[in-house]
């Protein structure tokens, strides 16, 4: 099999609850990083496109985190809704949605 294309990686980190930033797990990394496991293979993208779990991406006061690699785009804030949008944005044709982008 040849290798992925892209990795893209999304936060499922679980902090604990006296953390200030929050953890992704409880903003539905999980949900979120299954959600586009599905919408690549439904799309037929699963053998070019690796959608990962990762854990702390040190970045949980941002919302959900996702890291599409080899471009380092760091998104956060990712809801469900997004994942159309990322997919053909972002991992289809390499364009940044600057609204997702995190800043620093």
């Amino acid at each position: 099999m040849p290798p992925f294309k892209k990795h893209i990686f999304v936060c499922e980190n679980k902090r604990d609850s006296s953390s200030t930033k929050g953890c992704c797990q409880l903003k539905g990394g999980v949900e979120i990083r299954n959600t586009l496991k599905l919408k690549l293979a439904q799309k037929g993208l699963n053998k070019t496109f690796r959608a990962n779990s990762a854990g702390c991406l040190d970045a949980c006061e941002h919302g959900v985190t996702m890291v599409i690699y080899p471009a380092g785009v760091w998104y956060g804030s990712v809801k469900i809704d997004d994942l159309d949008e990322i997919i053909e944005q972002s991992i289809i044709n390499d364009n940044k949605i600057d609204r997702l982008l995190i800043k620093e």
